[in-house]
């Protein structure tokens, strides 16, 4: 991969295949199910949408990035300030950056709105990959990023465990005054936590040079994406209800060209694991490891493989 010193926007496209694991947690609670972990109800495999995966790169990037120019978030979490949340005042910062006006219509409009849409691609890292819709209010354009991620899906089928959990203390002295004995003990609280007991996840990503030379997403921004999925995104987002979350494997595939020197399906055919079936019941990577298989003979000379992990 590339070691340059010298930031320039990407020149060649990537595919990748991400394995990660879960042990003991839910890596993506479904809020229409009482955050139950998500599966396949066909399949009963488990699943991790793209916009769960995205969140936490992002959550990395903040970490990996700190305060270096062009690497601000536009997607925050609810731990940010105000002014970081709403959206619409960080599209004002371009307008006012740029000294754009917001006009009703014509040339005017667009170049104004193509003005702040520069800027907010320069200073935003998940802009600049992930893209955005930016005409809530203040109308920064749209912008489709060069970084897509699949949904992940489980291996095997994986098992939602529901377990019943209670909190003793209580908030305020009426609950306290409220709150039954029986036995001599106090009953607290009732709550719920679900977790599955293991899943080995796969996804897909592709980063696409068009769509980079549009937004500016460069060898820096790149590198810091392979560091976030590498593992620092589970490093830094660790939390009981998701157990032991850590990346498996990441094998990325270089091509030397823009448009690509192979399909994206064939590459990914060439990651093989063999499944254990719906009746078995792994529970570390262990029951994996041998079952993983990376075919790299006949591989295009204008491609390269980097087994960035596993």
């Amino acid at each position: 991969m590339t070691t340059e010193t010298n930031a320039r926007v990407i020149d060649r496209r990537y595919d990748f295949v991400l394995l990660f694991d879960v042990q003991d947690g839910n890596p993506n609670g479904d809020p229409d199910a009482g955050n139950l972990p998500r599966i396949d109800p066909q399949s009963l495999q488990g699943l991790v949408t793209d916009g769960c995966l995205k969140r936490k790169i992002r959550n990395a990037i903040s970490v990996m990035a700190g305060d270096r120019p062009g690497c601000e978030l536009y997607f925050q979490t609810q731990e940010a300030t105000f002014e970081k949340r709403v959206l619409n005042l960080q599209h004002q910062r371009a307008y006012d950056a740029t000294s754009a006006k917001e006009e009703k219509d014509g040339k005017a409009k667009a170049d104004n709105t193509a003005k702040a849409r520069a800027w907010m691609c320069q200073n935003f890292y998940d802009i600049r990959a992930f893209g955005a819709v930016m005409t809530t209010g203040v109308n920064c354009g749209q912008v489709r990023g060069p970084v897509q991620i699949t949904f992940a899906r489980s291996i095997d089928p994986v098992v939602p465990l529901e377990f019943s959990i209670t909190r003793k203390s209580v908030t305020t002295e009426e609950e306290a005054k409220k709150q039954s004995q029986k036995d001599g003990a106090i009953t607290g609280t009732m709550g719920r936590k679900n977790t599955i007991p293991y899943g080995l996840y796969l996804c897909h990503g592709f980063v696409n040079p068009y769509l980079a030379r549009d937004t500016g997403f460069n060898t820096d921004d790149l590198q810091l994406l392979w560091d976030a999925l590498k593992g620092t995104m589970w490093e830094i987002d660790r939390s009981a209800s998701r157990g032991l979350m850590c990346s498996r494997g990441l094998y990325v595939f270089e091509h030397d060209s823009m448009l690509g020197n192979a399909q994206a399906h064939e590459l990914f055919d060439r990651i093989q694991i063999d499944r254990m079936g719906a009746d078995a019941a792994p529970r570390s990577f262990d029951d994996y490891r041998s079952r993983i298989a990376i075919n790299d003979v006949g591989l295009p000379a204008s491609v390269k493989l980097h087994r960035l992990v596993g």
